[in-house]
């Protein structure tokens, strides 16, 4: 049985496409995070922290992760000031931050951006990435989208998601394809740091520790790692039809 005010795990209506309008639901029904940090301070493993496996890391590994948490000091390098109010609120939105603590996403792909450090691929129709940012910040921008309020910038950005834009820096673009574009790099980032790490369980880099257990079952954990705030696997519930 959940606690007041909580929301029971195991229901099935947690999953986003078993509810009948498929909207997210505010994070903060989740239970509060009482060791480590997560985004906003709410996680379904309230009790992890992968930093509590940091002496099993090697020193270039314990570097690597921890620069991760500073990527938010300093100005935007790739993005201009005009540019930077927009991105950042598309962030929030594809990411679902509305408070802080929030993973610094806009500053690490604008870190990645103004480095050179792309995927070495694209679509033989689009122009390359930072391009595809620039115009995706002017369409937005075209739009008012930093003077909408919140129910309203989703709107807008399930509109570009499904391409469903038109006008403007939009004709310019492939508008779908530019959606995948700026997603996958804004859930590169996201998912890259510690904190989206402690918010889903993860167990962070293997090396040199390795794993113990692997092969026996997600209800099998291994030494480092916390139970969540309810035994049932999502991805079971949600592929059994939420039984």
């Amino acid at each position: 049985m959940s606690a007041p005010g909580r929301r029971d795990l195991t229901r099935p209506d947690h999953l986003p496409n078993l509810r009948p309008d498929g909207r997210p639901l505010d994070p903060n029904w989740l239970p509060r995070q009482r060791r480590g940090i997560t985004p906003q301070m709410v996680g379904r493993y309230p009790d992890y922290d992968v930093f509590a496996a940091e002496a099993t890391w090697d020193e270039q590994t314990r570097q690597v992760v921890k620069a991760r948490l500073a990527a938010a000091h300093g100005p935007l390098r790739f993005f201009t000031p005009d540019e930077e109010p927009v991105l950042r609120a598309l962030c929030d939105v594809a990411t679902a931050q509305d408070s802080e603590p929030r993973i610094p996403v806009a500053e690490m792909v604008d870190a990645k951006l103004a480095d050179g450090r792309l995927d070495g691929y694209r679509y033989d129709d689009m122009p390359e990435d930072p391009q595809t940012w620039r115009l995706v910040l002017r369409g937005l921008g075209e739009r008012g989208f930093t003077d909408l309020d919140a129910e309203h910038r989703e709107e807008l950005v399930a509109a570009f998601s499904q391409g469903d834009l038109s006008g403007g820096a939009w004709e310019e673009l492939n508008v779908a394809r530019a959606f995948s574009v700026c997603m996958r790099a804004m859930l590169e980032a996201f998912y890259s740091h510690p904190w989206a790490w402690n918010e889903i369980g993860f167990g962070g880099p293997a090396y040199p520790r390795g794993f113990m257990r692997l092969g026996q079952g997600v209800e099998v954990l291994e030494p480092f790692e916390r139970p969540g705030a309810t035994a049932e696997d999502p991805v079971r519930v949600e592929s059994e039809g939420g039984r």
